[in-house]
């Protein structure tokens, strides 16, 4: 049996279970059909007054606009770029210029390494970098543990909204408040909490937030919101006729017009899908509140059943609250590698190492070789999870 969104996504109508979601979803006919549609009409740049040009200075436009909708923000605090972590090492050349010599930068346990590496750089410089820890084998980030981290040099504080290795969705909007109150700025890994969890830049409280298109049913491509009053205080690499305040100044280059394409018609397919039609934001948040109640059950069947398998070690939240249907586990004796190879010979797609997050595989013990990795979205059935522990039941 193929997805029940199968209709929608040509991928998913392979006799296949896709369960690497984390590393990227599928996307839907609409995307496919957006970016043939846009290359097969001409190819261009923007700002030039014949035909072709307009409708992508328009359709840059829209795709500014639409992922501020989906964010929570304005068109006028998103930059498009190549990649969440392009976006973030470009954040923190910005910060380099910024931060001084005892300055802190709190980081936590859960991060993929594209919100930590290009922070801990900066400890060249004289930066202080603390570690958030988690509570281990859960994975839990307690709010009185970040407070005791923070003080009057604390400038940044980087968290995800949703571990891509364990699942767990930490109080973002919490940890922003505590931050806040010592003058520091938050910044939101929304990449992975993002097909799951609508973000809400606004209501987190965040200053800077990060997302990843490409998870969210859409092609490769990354966004970065900066809170409106901060942009101009930000130093960037820029051409020198870019205003100081644009959104263009962390977009240099030509964009990939063909993928801003893409995106939308991604968007398209939430709302008019998922979200019965409904136009605007609204639209976005009746799609997720059906994305939670499709997720919900297959969440809470695969946990128990990883849970109750008697070859499997889980890691992470043992409960459905707290957490994204994401999943971290191994099966004593042996390699992840090993696993995902037999899963992936019995038909189900599944990741293996450490997925960018060395952090929670160092603190679990787990490098190098890392665990194996099964993530979720709306459009996979009860089959999908079926067909895992079958496979799970049959290794040798």
């Amino acid at each position: 049996m193929t997805s029940p969104f199968a209709e929608h996504f040509p991928a998913l109508r392979l006799d296949f279970s896709y369960l690497d979601n984390a590393a990227g979803a599928q996307v839907p006919a609409r995307c496919i059909d957006a970016i043939s549609g846009y290359l097969s009409t001409g190819s261009c740049n923007v700002n030039q007054p014949y035909g072709v040009s307009v409708r992508t200075t328009e359709l840059k436009a829209r795709a500014r606009a639409a992922t501020a909708e989906f964010l929570g923000c304005q068109p006028d605090e998103v930059m498009l770029g190549t990649s969440a972590t392009a976006l973030s090492f470009q954040l923190a050349r910005a910060f380099s210029r910024l931060f001084q010599p005892g300055d802190e930068v709190v980081i936590s346990e859960l991060e993929h390494e594209s919100n930590a590496s290009p922070w801990r750089d900066l400890e060249a410089q004289g930066v202080g970098v603390r570690l958030w820890r988690a509570h281990w084998p859960e994975g839990r980030l307690e709010l009185a543990d970040l407070r005791a981290l923070l003080t009057p040099r604390t400038r940044l504080v980087a968290l995800t909204a949703a571990s891509n290795a364990v699942g767990t969705v930490p109080d973002v909007a919490g940890a922003a408040a505590l931050a806040r109150a010592v003058g520091a700025w938050t910044l939101v890994d929304a990449v992975h909490a993002s097909p799951h969890l609508l973000p809400d830049v606004r209501a987190w409280g965040a200053d800077f937030a990060l997302m990843s298109p490409y998870k969210v049913f859409g092609p490769h491509l990354g966004c970065l919101y900066v809170r409106r009053d901060l942009l101009a205080r930000l130093p960037a690499d820029k051409l020198w006729f870019v205003p100081d305040d644009s959104v263009q100044k962390f977009e240099p280059g030509t964009a990939p017009h063909e993928l801003l394409a893409g995106w939308l018609g991604s968007l398209d397919y939430v709302r008019e899908v998922l979200g019965d039609g409904v136009p605007g934001r609204a639209g976005l948040e009746r799609a997720f509140r059906r994305i939670v109640a499709l997720e919900q059950p297959l969440l809470e069947s695969t946990l128990e059943r990883l849970l109750a398998h008697p070859r499997v070690r889980l890691y992470g939240i043992a409960e459905p609250q707290g957490r994204v249907a994401t999943f971290c586990f191994n099966v004593p004796g042996r390699t992840p590698r090993a696993v995902a190879e037999h899963l992936a010979r019995h038909g189900v797609g599944v990741a293996a190492g450490h997925y960018y997050s060395t952090m929670t595989a160092q603190a679990l013990g787990l490098m190098p070789e890392g665990a194996v990795r099964v993530s979720l979205l709306h459009y996979n059935s009860a089959r999908d999870v079926e067909r895992l522990m079958d496979a799970l039941n049959r290794l040798p």
